[in-house]
């Protein structure tokens, strides 16, 4: 879904197992400019998180398969979603709990769906990429609201986590990040995660980028550990 800016929808996964408040989230969001996907297990949720490389994340934490802190800790080594759970468990250790997870929020039922609204809106601001939306590094050339990352004239096609880790290395050029630094700014990491989340990130896109081959940029890895993203040759294409 595109709005009439011209700029891709937020899309908001919403994993619940009772049907009639999905439903209801669901129409909410969708009238609100909001692309959905519905998902009702840990299962269907982790799925859906793959296919769609959702925006925003809303959890439930009692699922028929398991619980959405369960979700939550398989989700975050994988996406920079904003994951807010939506729980009837209101009490402090719950919250408490969550968050731990790798959560951004956690609104207790029975909410408000303008409430809801609003958080969700508010993640959305604080997880932008780039405020101004484009970064232009010629010749590469990064549209966070469309997704599309040019490099010396073609269309590289990139996950929505490679595109923030390329957003933030463009961002950042030449200045080292370790892979601690990457998990906070990039995943956006509160709880443990693979240790080679970043490696496995780092070498798709040296990949898809063909970094290897002549490339106009490449990313070093120093002998302390820093991830360095650099310019070796301009273009101004």
């Amino acid at each position: 879904m595109v709005s009439h800016s011209g700029a891709r929808a937020p899309i908001v996964l919403v994993v619940e197992d009772e049907v009639p408040l999905r439903e209801s989230v669901a129409r909410h969001l969708a009238t609100s400019g909001f692309t959905v996907i519905e998902a009702g297990s840990v299962a269907e949720g982790q799925a859906a998180a793959w296919e769609h490389q959702p925006d925003v994340v809303l959890i439930d934490v009692l699922l028929p398969d398991g619980s959405g802190y369960e979700l939550c800790t398989k989700l975050r080594p994988i996406t920079s979603a904003a994951i807010i759970y939506i729980t009837a468990l209101g009490q402090d250790r719950n919250v408490v709990q969550g968050l731990a997870t790798g959560a951004d929020d956690y609104i207790a039922k029975p909410f408000s769906l303008e409430v809801l609204l609003a958080r969700i809106q508010a993640q959305l601001r604080r997880t932008a990429s780039p405020r101004k939306g484009r970064i232009d590094l010629p010749p590469l050339h990064l549209d966070f609201l469309t997704g599309r990352v040019v490099l010396e004239g073609r269309d590289v096609a990139l996950t929505k986590m490679e595109l923030q880790l390329l957003g933030f290395f463009a961002t950042n050029a030449g200045v080292g990040a370790s892979q601690a630094e990457l998990l906070t700014a990039v995943w956006r990491s509160k709880a443990d995660i693979p240790t080679n989340t970043v490696r496995q990130t780092v070498s798709s896109l040296r990949k898809k980028l063909g970094l290897n081959h002549g490339s106009a940029f490449e990313i070093e890895l120093t002998p302390d550990k820093r991830y360095v993203f650099r310019q070796v040759r301009f273009d101004p294409s």
